[in-house]
C-alpha cells in the first residue's frame, strides 16, 4: 500500500522556496525538460516577477524508497507573506512536518522566526535546510550557528542544499520520508476533511483543496460543509499533479481536490470541515475563523463611464480571491466607486496591479486606512474604516485604534536608525534581543495606521535592504484621533479626508496642501488650499492667479489711475472666484494619496 507524507516548505521571502519546489517536481519526474519553467507552481506572472508566492498550491509527488516501498509525498505550498498568515496556518494544519529554509547568505530573518513559531504551534516535525550554498557570499557555518542559537534547533540535523543547482535535493526527499511521521487519523471513522485552499475553474466551478483527516471521501457522496451548513454532491475527487488527476476516492491522510458543483469561491471558507451529510462528524476540525480585512481603500475608475466595467471586473476578480471584500461607494470629487477591504498592504498592491493588468482597468485608489473604533457618549460603539463616516466630534467619548506587535531583524549597526523610525511612528515598549553575534531583533508595539503607508520601504531604506519585518495584530487602544479635511476655496474634497492622530494632524495637512499646490493647475483666480480639523484651519497653501499686467499702458502720471485699474481687476478676479469651479486632476489625487513623507 502507498504511504503518505504531508509536508510544507516555509521560509522568509526570497529564500528559495519556489525553486526548491521546482527541483522536487523534476526529481519526481512530473514534468519533462521541454515543458519545465522556473517557479512552475506559481501560475501568475506577478508571482514570477516579484519572486513571491501569492496563491498557495499543492502537488503530489510519487517517490520510491530504497526498500522498494512506494510513497506519495504531498507538498503543500504556502504563501510567503505576513498578509496571508491565516492561509499559511491552514496549510500547516494539513501537514505533519515542514522544511524550514534558511538562506546561507542572509541567515535567519524575521519571517523565518514567525514560521518556526507557527510550525511549533501545530506540533510539526521541523527539518532545518540551509539553501543557496552555491552563492559566493554563502556562510554555512554562520547559518548553522544561527539555526542553533536563534531557532533552538539542532544545527547538525540541518541539510545543505542548492535548489538552483539541484545539490542535495535527493537527500532532502529521503529525509522527508525518514523524519516526517505518516499521517494519523481513523480511516474507518466519519469523514473529516480540512479545506486548506480553494480556487475557481471557469468550467467546473470552485475546486477545493482538502486534506482528509478521518474517513474516506468518494465520488458521488453527499457532503456537508460544517461552517456554512451547505450540502453538495461530489462530482469528482483527485490528486494534484501538475494538472488535476481524478481518482475514485481519497482515504485518510491523503491530500487532493474535490469538485462538488459549488458555483462561487465565496461559498467555500478556508479552514472549513467537510463531512458526509448522512453520517456527519460530531465536531469540526479546530482552528476555523472567518477572514477579516485589515486595510481599507476606495477604488474609483479614472473615467466615470468605466464604472460598469470596473464593477464587472471586481465581480470576476473575487471568483479567484475570496479575501477581497467590497461594497459600493461614492465621492463628490471622484464619482461612483467601491470601498474595498484587504488582508494587508501587499494584498492591496496585488489587487491593484491585477485589476490593471488582467482586467485592463485604469483606477484611482484612495489613501489606505484601518478600522477605528469610536465610543459615543450615548453608549454606542462604532467601527469606522472610511473617513467619510467619521462621527460628530462633540458626541465622541473615546476613540481607539488598532495596535500591532512589530518585529524587526537586522544587523546591529542599524539599531539607531530602526529605533528612530519606530519612535517617529509612535512605537512604544521596545525590546531588544541579540539572537546571534552581529544581529539584533527589535520588537515594539505600534499603531497599525503608522505602517500602512511606507513603513516597509523606509525600513529597507534605513537598513540598506538588510532589515526584515513581521507583525501581528494585538488589540485596540485609546488615542486622540481627528479627521483632517482638505478644502479648496472653502469647498470640502471628501476623497482626500483622512483620520490621523491629533499630534500628526498639522504635519499631515501641511504635507497634503503643499503637494496639491504643486499638482493643481493655476486658474484666472486665486485658489486657497486649506487643511481643517472641524472648524479650525490648521494648514494653508495658496495658488496665485494668472494676472494680466493692466498697468502696462500707464507711463507715469497720477498713481490713482494705476490703483483704479488694479481695483477693477481685483473685483473681476473676485467675481470669477465665486463662479469658477476647480477641477482636481487625477495626477493630484495620485500624488497626495499614494505617498506620505510626514
Amino acid at each position: 500500500m502507498i504511504q503518505f507524507r504531508n509536508f510544507s516548505i516555509v521560509a522568509h521571502i526570497d529564500h528559495g522556496k519556489s525553486t526548491l519546489a521546482d527541483r522536487f517536481i523534476q526529481e519526481a519526474g512530473l514534468v519533462d525538460e521541454r515543458q519545465f519553467h522556473d517557479q512552475i507552481l506559481d501560475s501568475m506572472d506577478l508571482e514570477r516577477e516579484r519572486g513571491i508566492t501569492i496563491k498557495s498550491s499543492a502537488v503530489s509527488l510519487p517517490y520510491a524508497g530504497p526498500d522498494g516501498q512506494k510513497y506519495q509525498l504531498n507538498l503543500i505550498d504556502t504563501p510567503g507573506h505576513v498578509d496571508f498568515a491565516y492561509e499559511v496556518s491552514r496549510a500547516l494544519a494539513s501537514c505533519e512536518g515542514v522544511l524550514l529554509l534558511v538562506d546561507a547568505a542572509q541567515g535567519v530573518e524575521a519571517q523565518t522566526m514567525a514560521n518556526l513559531y507557527a510550525a511549533m504551534e501545530h506540533e510539526l516535525v521541523i527539518i532545518p535546510v540551509i539553501n543557496k550554498i552555491d552563492l559566493p557570499a554563502a556562510d554555512v557555518e554562520a547559518a548553522r550557528e544561527q539555526i542553533d542559537r536563534d531557532l533552538g534547533l539542532d544545527a547538525d540535523d540541518a541539510l545543505l542544499v542548492s535548489a538552483k543547482q539541484g545539490t542535495g535535493v535527493g537527500e532532502l526527499l529521503a529525509a522527508v520520508v525518514e523524519r516526517i511521521p505518516p499521517p494519523r487519523g481513523n480511516p474507518d471513522g466519519p469523514l473529516r476533511a480540512l479545506i486548506f485552499d480553494a480556487f475557481y475553474d471557469p468550467f467546473r466551478g470552485t475546486v477545493a483543496a482538502v486534506r482528509v483527516m478521518d474517513g474516506e471521501l468518494k465520488t458521488g457522496s453527499q457532503i456537508l460543509l460544517m461552517a456554512s451548513g451547505a450540502t453538495h454532491k461530489v462530482e469528482e475527487v483527485g490528486l494534484f499533479r501538475l494538472a488535476r488527476e481524478s481518482c475514485p476516492s481519497l482515504r485518510a491522510g491523503a491530500v487532493g481536490y474535490v469538485i462538488a458543483g459549488i458555483k462561487t469561491l465565496s461559498d467555500v471558507a478556508i479552514g472549513d470541515t467537510v463531512t458526509l451529510a448522512d453520517n456527519p462528524a460530531s465536531e469540526p476540525l479546530a482552528g476555523f475563523k472567518t477572514l477579516k480585512p485589515v486595510v481599507f481603500s476606495s477604488i474609483y475608475p479614472v473615467a466615470s463611464d468605466d464604472y460598469p466595467s470596473l464593477a464587472e471586473s471586481l465581480e470576476k476578480y473575487t471568483l479567484n480571491d475570496a479575501a477581497l471584500v467590497y461594497q459600493k461607494d461614492s465621492s463628490a470629487a471622484l464619482g461612483l466607486g467601491f470601498r474595498c477591504g484587504f488582508l494587508g498592504l501587499l494584498h492591496l498592491d496585488i489587487v491593484q496591479e491585477r485589476l490593471e493588468r488582467e482586467f485592463d482597468q485604469s483606477i484611482i485608489m484612495t489613501s489606505p486606512s484601518v478600522r477605528y473604533r469610536f465610543r459615543l457618549k450615548t453608549g454606542e460603539e462604532l467601527e469606522i474604516d472610511n473617513p467619510q463616516d467619521y462621527p460628530d466630534p462633540a458626541g465622541i467619548e473615546e476613540s481607539l485604534e488598532p495596535y500591532i506587535k512589530a518585529s524587526v531583524m537586522a544587523p546591529d549597526r542599524y539599531i539607531g536608525s530602526i529605533m528612530k523610525l519606530g519612535l517617529d511612528r509612535r512605537g512604544a515598549n521596545s525590546n531588544m534581543h541579540y539572537p546571534s553575534r552581529g544581529r539584533v531583533e527589535i520588537t515594539f508595539e505600534i499603531p497599525l495606521a503608522e505602517i500602512v503607508y511606507d513603513f516597509y520601504d523606509k525600513l529597507k531604506s534605513v537598513t540598506q535592504g538588510y532589515g526584515s519585518f513581521d507583525y501581528e495584530l494585538i488589540d485596540y487602544r485609546p488615542n486622540k484621533l481627528v479627521k483632517v479635511d482638505i478644502l479648496l476655496n472653502s469647498e470640502k474634497v471628501d476623497a482626500l479626508s483622512v483620520i490621523v492622530h491629533k499630534d500628526r494632524a498639522r504635519a499631515r495637512a501641511l504635507s497634503m496642501c503643499e503637494r496639491l499646490k504643486e499638482e493643481l493647475p493655476r486658474q484666472q483666480f486665486k485658489i486657497a488650499i486649506q487643511g481643517a480639523v472641524g472648524g479650525d484651519i490648521i494648514a494653508r497653501s495658496t495658488i496665485s492667479a494668472f494676472r494680466k499686467d493692466v498697468t502696462a499702458k500707464c507711463y507715469g502720471g497720477d498713481i490713482t489711475r494705476k490703483r483704479k485699474l488694479l481695483e477693477k481687476q481685483k473685483k473681476g478676479k473676485k467675481r470669477m472666484k465665486m463662479v469658477g469651479r476647480i477641477e482636481v486632476p487625477q495626477s493630484a489625487f495620485i500624488a497626495v494619496l499614494k505617498t506620505d513623507d510626514d
